[in-house]
């Protein structure tokens, strides 16, 4: 069973550690993506992360259940940076695809944290204010509940499946990432027009496109299909007026 959080006015830190540092939450989260970058999951350890901070790695218990706790804390600081500086216009689509790339970007900006919390659910006041602002524009838009529902699971699971798969190629070492990014030049194009005719025929395009993130193109397409959506559910109500 995890440890007891200490209440926030009870764990707050008075003197500063032997970094300098004055504890909080958020400068615990801070340094440990920083650890991240450095040093990959593998090198986040409460007692790495003591050292870092200047503290006793038992003092990480008084902010978090665990280090599980402090790797959802790091989910949901990335995600919920993603509403720093959006703001809805109005334009539902315009609005929607902006947020999909900031959440995208955010997470993209720290690779090595995004592999490891890109798949989890916090719970946490980030996440939820990022759902809450999905939800708003699609009902604001006039999608009816379960349409809402729908396009919100595929509009978050898709924005946060490619910010994995996107990460997982950035946190790569450097050589492995190179050799992966070649390899549409070395071998793709090669390919005999005998054995491989469709990508002979798409080579130059498939090299010209394969190293950069499809999520612009697929979030496209998905707000493609909910504008789509919506046209017909505003057309049925203009031809049927009377239908609840």
């Amino acid at each position: 069973m995890g440890k007891q959080v200490v209440p926030e006015s009870a764990r707050r830190r008075r003197r500063p550690t032997k970094n300098g540092a004055v504890l909080s939450e958020r400068v615990i989260v801070e340094t440990a993506l920083r650890m991240l970058a450095e040093h990959g999951g593998e090198g986040l350890t409460a007692r790495r992360l003591g050292l870092a901070l200047g503290a006793d790695p038992s003092t990480l218990y008084r902010y978090f259940a665990g280090m599980d706790d402090l790797t959802l804390a790091i989910g949901a600081e990335l995600i919920g940076r993603a509403l720093d500086g959006w703001a809805p216009t109005g334009e539902w689509r315009a609005d929607l695809r902006r947020l999909g790339l900031r959440i995208h970007g955010a997470y993209l900006a720290h690779p090595q944290a995004a592999v490891l919390t890109a798949s989890r659910v916090t719970g946490r006041e980030q996440e939820t204010a990022v759902d809450e602002a999905i939800l708003a524009v699609l009902r604001t838009a006039g999608f009816p509940d379960p349409d809402t529902v729908r396009i919100y699971h595929a509009f978050i699971d898709q924005s946060l499946a490619f910010a994995a798969l996107d990460a997982a190629s950035l946190a790569l070492p450097a050589a492995a990432r190179e050799a992966d990014e070649q390899m549409w030049e070395s071998t793709y194009a090669r390919l005999s027009a005998a054995s491989h005719p469709h990508i002979a025929a798409t080579a130059d395009l498939l090299a010209a496109r394969m190293n950069h993130s499809a999520y612009p193109a697929a979030l496209d397409m998905l707000l493609d299909s909910a504008e789509s959506r919506l046209g017909r559910l505003v057309g049925r109500a203009i031809a049927h007026p009377t239908e609840s």
